[in-house]
């Protein structure tokens, strides 16, 4: 996990994969749809909104959600008393975003940009920054958390998840949730991309941000409950605070 340092429109251009973000314009028309292929955000959404409220009082916060698709998670914490803004490079997920607010009535600004491009717009803007799922789908996840570092005001606290590259993560994301249960369209995860939490911790520590916890979370596709667990093998979330 690099975190080199680059020009702006060389790392807009780097670190993000055409083919990655058509797979989630592809999702886009039922993204707020439940039991459609945006399921699994649906069910860990509760689990990862409590896992930042408990770190951070969102109420009058500034939060950067970035890789915020269809705003799930962006509009939860704005539901929580948050000032949102939410992030992504697949335009007609970010289209879906803005269309659901007439629906939600909340309040979130939404921009099509890269997060390294921000950063150097914004820096030292946000109380929080939540980056979920993103990690595994860019070329290179070292220049996001050296981004969302920078975006940070000084103690800010940055919330990450991702899939930990285990044996066990492999069969439970790849095989069982996109061949077995077709929970996800297929392709959805690749095996290398998955992170390991020492080279999630390296990276953090090189973007001068403290690991403060790290957390596994539980989650059964059938029963559709999360939770979390000390178990790091599959899915794990991740606060660090800026130093």
């Amino acid at each position: 996990m690099a975190c080199a340092h680059r020009g702006e429109l060389k790392m807009h251009v780097a670190n993000v994969s055409s083919a990655e973000t058509a797979k989630f314009d592809r999702l886009a028309a039922r993204w707020w749809d439940i039991d459609g292929e945006s399921r699994p955000l649906h069910d860990l959404n509760p689990v990862r909104l409590s896992y930042i409220a408990g770190r951070v009082a969102l109420k009058g916060a500034r939060v950067l959600d970035v890789g915020c698709g269809g705003g799930i998670l962006s509009e939860s914490l704005a539901r929580a008393g948050a000032d949102v803004t939410g992030i992504d490079l697949a335009p007609r997920v970010l289209e879906v975003a803005r269309l659901h607010l007439h629906e939600s009535k909340l309040h979130v600004e939404y921009r099509e940009v890269a997060v390294e491009v921000l950063a150097a717009e914004m820096p030292a803007a946000f109380d929080a920054v939540a980056c979920m799922e993103l990690l595994e789908h860019v070329p290179d996840p070292g220049s996001v958390i050296a981004a969302c570092a920078a975006l940070l005001k000084p103690g800010g606290r940055l919330f990450l998840s991702t899939l930990n590259r285990t044996p066990l993560a492999f069969g439970a994301a790849i095989v069982g949730a996109e061949y077995v249960a077709n929970l996800l369209p297929r392709g959805t995860h690749h095996y290398a991309q998955f992170i390991r939490p020492s080279e999630l911790a390296a990276a953090l520590r090189g973007s001068g941000l403290e690991l403060e916890d790290l957390s596994g979370i539980d989650y059964s596709p059938f029963t559709r409950r999360a939770k979390i667990a000390r178990n790091t093998q599959v899915n794990y979330l991740a606060v660090a605070r800026r130093v």
